[in-house]
């Protein structure tokens, strides 16, 4: 080191490094609340949740862990991103699109979501 520069490591999370300066005090991690989202679109999504469930009983195993890795961010209480969600969405609707007729509530349940939340 030089000039002063002083290194932090907190575990396997945060890595900080200071160069120089007086009555520094740490990190601020601002954690913001969940963003509620309307009971409409929590209905929506908690009806798109039971439709995937099912449908990844009916789909090849690759497409099965597809699902899967989508059902936590398609859960109404989930805290994620909406372009998260959205990309998930998305995801689903393909798989579901590609297996015919069966897939077929599932991708307009999406829609549906996608209308509420004003992405379509």
């Amino acid at each position: 080191m030089s000039g002063g520069d002083q290194h932090y490591y907190f575990g396997s999370g945060d890595h900080v490094t200071m160069h120089g300066g007086s009555g520094n005090v740490g990190i601020d991690k601002r954690i913001t609340p969940a963003h509620e989202l309307p009971p409409a679109v929590q209905d929506a999504l908690r009806e798109l949740l039971a439709l995937v469930q099912e449908l990844r009983t009916q789909v090849p195993l690759a497409s099965a862990g597809t699902l899967e890795d989508s059902l936590p961010v398609l859960r109404a209480e989930a805290n994620v991103q909406p372009q998260e969600r959205h990309r998930a969405l998305l995801a689903v609707a393909g798989i579901a699109a590609t297996v015919g007729a069966v897939g077929v509530p599932v991708v307009e349940a999406i829609n549906k979501v996608l209308e509420l939340l004003g992405a379509k």
